[in-house]
């Protein structure tokens, strides 16, 4: 398989080859690839997380109106407690 690359990419795949932590081209190219199926893989199961936690929501019945002002009220006591 043949590939063309960018100059900005060339140029970082042969600093990667010159800095000896990668044998060949082909070896920066694989590695590159390994993390983007990895990456690819952990983005999936982000989306699985986040489609659960929204299947739940919408599972979890009626919503309700927030009341700022208690949940404020309710936010203070428990810092001055914590102040105590």
């Amino acid at each position: 398989m043949n590939i063309s690359l960018t100059p900005q990419l060339e140029k970082l795949v042969k600093n990667k080859v010159e800095s000896g932590h990668y044998g060949s081209a082909s070896e920066v190219i694989r590695e590159a690839l390994r993390l983007l199926v990895e990456r690819d893989r952990r983005q999936s199961v982000r989306i699985d997380e986040l489609r659960a936690e929204i299947k739940k929501g919408l599972d979890s019945g009626e919503p309700t109106p927030l009341n700022i002002k208690a949940i404020k009220t309710h936010g203070r006591k428990r810092l001055n407690a914590q102040k105590k």
